[in-house]
């Protein structure tokens, strides 16, 4: 390149006001002006040696690789192509660069000066120099040329609407707005007399509540000269009133204006479709928000365990559905004979809705808006005090109101494979129509209330058998012994109602030793209960043929591997006790290491081998162990220390901490100790598991 392709090179990269870039096949970006930088909002550094996607936001870049791509692979140029660029628009053509063309420029060259000699030949070019070694963009911003066509093309557009609307409904008034010309036209169609318009004109007919605004806006418009464009409605001859929309605008001569020219156009039937789109529009929204109602109802539902928790979860939704003021639901008992009312709690907590209904029971023969809906197994809808007391008969429907503003009732059954299980039952304080839209989505959502409500006394009834089973197993007292204090406590988790497997057990051997047992079968329920009696028995049942811990987990291992299930988890530690002299031995199958407790040092926990779960093949091993006077030894289960944000040695190395803090009269009394533990343990934190803590102290010698 001489010097003077060199300037204009530089010139046109620093000077050009249009954006000139040259881009390789593979659409990385080699040069680039600092013009085309800005259009496109980064610098020319970032540009250079980058693909458009690399740098520039997704949609500019898929628009620059899709113009890139298409000029490669047809190498046919793509101009005056317009593409929006953070709110600017660019006017872009996108040209195949030739590496032949520069160097034929140069063969040419070279040709005529061998011209000149008498040496002159057409020169060669290589088939790989017609091929496109990049691209060359080049960009204009247009933005502003665009907007000022579009100030055009709308003025173009009004002119022409005006234009249109002239070959409607015309008419002329005075510079002062007065009506001047007569319009048979609009007389037509308001019945007006030539003498009534000629006094009154076109407001004469206007709307009386359209027409004190219309009149301000038509003087404000005459007063300053502006256009006139408004709507309004008009009586026409037959006494009723269309809508119209009315353009006006200021006739010119010179610098002040004649007259004011008029078209009206009848938009009746625009109008009425706006308003059933509108009416449409509420009604799709409506159900959408009944349908977000539904599955909102359903999400919550999947958490609701208790029948007290899906009647909060299903008057809530409904109240905020429909825009009732009270709700509830009644179960009907097991004799079929009457309806148990549920007092649903507001939403976000606090006290119920008046404290109590009027009635906490109803017979499913009396007339009351539940009882009807469970008889008949169908909706019961009264839209105000009359209709109730037509549907119910006289003074009674007013004994089963359950509040005295109540204006309005819907009442639905709740069935379950067909069957009635109780109903549901919604208010309102002013008289209140239920639309067919509303009494489906009701049906729906008592559906709905029907099944999670018969999950929930399933539930409920496997808890209470779960838990009596559970404390039944568990030691009623623990022994008292004149030279150790026991305490022990149990914590079932009670956010989902649900009984595990944890256990624990304290007894007499027969030399008069004591067995010290504490374990955990893994799951919820009945059967994780079943398994936990299951393992404390066989445990007695072997701890008093033969006491020794290693023994006795040894033949745990036996019977578990016969008669349980290969994935059931169950983890045990076993100890057995002189109370006289605190010597014993200890044996451990999975369970968490007992915490250590003594008032001279700081709380540890045992950091002796903690052994295999149950069933697990294992030599089991014991370790020797003596409580010193005046110390503690913890037992526990690992819903003390471990939780869903808390893992177990951030839980054990917890323990140990809140057990050294303990006042001394808290560790000297194991009452105290057990319930301190729990209480700082689980503080800050949901308990999802079962929590059984067993202390065992050594009280010193009395003087």
């Amino acid at each position: 390149m001489d010097a003077s392709d060199a300037a204009l090179y530089a010139t046109l990269l620093k000077e050009a006001p249009a954006g000139i870039a040259l881009f390789d096949t593979g659409l990385k970006c080699r040069r680039v002006n600092d013009a085309l930088a800005a259009m496109l909002g980064v610098s020319a550094a970032d540009l250079t040696g980058h693909r458009p996607g690399e740098v520039l936001p997704e949609e500019t870049a898929a628009a620059f690789a899709a113009a890139l791509d298409a000029v490669l692979a047809d190498d046919r140029p793509i101009t005056d192509a317009e593409l929006a660029v953070g709110g600017r628009i660019l006017s872009c053509s996108w040209i195949p660069a030739r590496a032949g063309a520069a160097q034929q420029e140069a063969k040419g060259s070279a040709t005529t000066k061998d011209k000149g000699r008498g040496k002159a030949r057409p020169p060669k070019q290589a088939a790989w120099e017609d091929k496109p070694v990049g691209v060359v963009l080049t960009a204009l911003d247009v933005t502003e040329r665009r907007r000022a066509e579009e100030v055009i093309r709308r003025k173009e557009q009004r002119y022409r609407s005006l234009v249109e609307a002239s070959s409607q409904v015309v008419w002329v008034a005075a510079a002062d707005g007065a009506a001047i010309d007569d319009a048979p036209e609009w007389r037509e169609i308001t019945g007006q007399t030539p003498d009534d318009y000629a006094g009154g004109g076109w407001l004469a007919v206007v709307h009386p509540e359209d027409r004190t605004r219309i009149e301000e806006i038509w003087n404000e418009a005459v007063a300053g000269d502006r256009v006139f464009e408004t709507g309004y409605r008009i009586r026409t001859r037959s006494g009723a009133y269309r809508h119209f929309d009315v353009r006006a605008v200021p006739i010119w001569q010179g610098d002040r204006v004649i007259e004011w020219v008029g078209a009206n156009t009848d938009v009746t039937g625009q109008k009425e479709a706006e308003e059933m789109r509108g009416r449409l529009t509420e009604q799709l929204s409506a159900a959408a928000l009944r349908t977000a109602r539904l599955q909102q109802a359903t999400s919550m539902l999947a958490e609701a365990l208790t029948v007290a928790q899906v009647v909060q979860v299903i008057t809530e939704v409904g109240r905020s559905a429909i825009g009732a003021d009270y709700s509830a639901v009644a179960l009907l008992d097991d004799d079929k004979l009457r309806l148990s009312i549920v007092t649903p709690a507001p939403p976000g907590g606090g006290e119920p809705d008046q404290a109590r209904p009027a009635r906490d029971d109803i017979r499913v023969s009396d007339q009351t808006v539940m009882s009807v809906a469970v008889r008949e197994g169908r909706p019961f809808l009264a839209q105000s005090p009359t209709d109730l007391r037509l549907q119910l008969g006289g003074d009674e429907a007013e004994l089963f109101t359950q509040h005295a503003e109540e204006r309005a009732w819907v009442g639905l059954p709740l069935l379950a494979a067909g069957a009635p299980i109780g109903a549901l039952r919604f208010s309102f304080k002013r008289p209140r129509e239920i639309t067919e839209e509303e009494k489906v989505f009701l049906e729906a959502l008592a559906g709905q209330c029907a099944l999670a409500v018969e999950r929930a006394l399933l539930f409920e009834r496997e808890h209470k058998t779960a838990e009596e089973l559970q404390l039944s197993l568990l030691p009623s007292d623990l022994p008292q012994l004149p030279g150790m204090v026991l305490a022990a406590r149990y914590n079932p988790a009670t956010r989902h109602v649900q009984v595990g497997g944890d256990w624990y057990d304290v007894f007499r051997l027969p030399d008069d030793r004591l067995a010290v047992a504490v374990g955990d079968v893994m799951g919820k329920g009945v059967r994780a209960a079943a398994g936990m009696g299951r393992v404390r028995n066989a445990l007695r049942a072997l701890a008093l043929n033969d006491p020794r811990p290693a023994a006795v987990l040894s033949g745990l291992d036996r019977l578990f591997s016969a008669t349980e299930d290969e994935e059931q988890f169950t983890t045990v530690a076993y100890a057995v006790i002189d109370p006289e002299t605190g010597r014993g031995a200890f044996s451990n199958a999975g369970h968490p290491p007992p915490l250590l407790i003594s008032p001279d040092a700081d709380a540890r926990v045992s950091t002796r081998e903690p052994g295999t779960p149950l069933g697990w093949p294992s030599q089991r091993q014991q370790t020797s162990f003596s409580i010193e006077t005046g110390n503690t030894v913890v037992f526990y289960s690992d819903g003390l220390v471990e939780n869903r944000r808390r893992g177990v040695d951030a839980g054990l190395e917890e323990l140990a901490a809140v057990a050294t803090d303990a006042p001394p009269e808290v560790v000297g009394d194991p009452e105290r100790l057990v319930d301190f533990l729990v209480d700082r343990m689980l503080a800050g934190y949901e308990q999802v598991d079962d929590v059984t803590v067993l202390a065992l102290h050594v009280p010193p010698k009395s003087p």
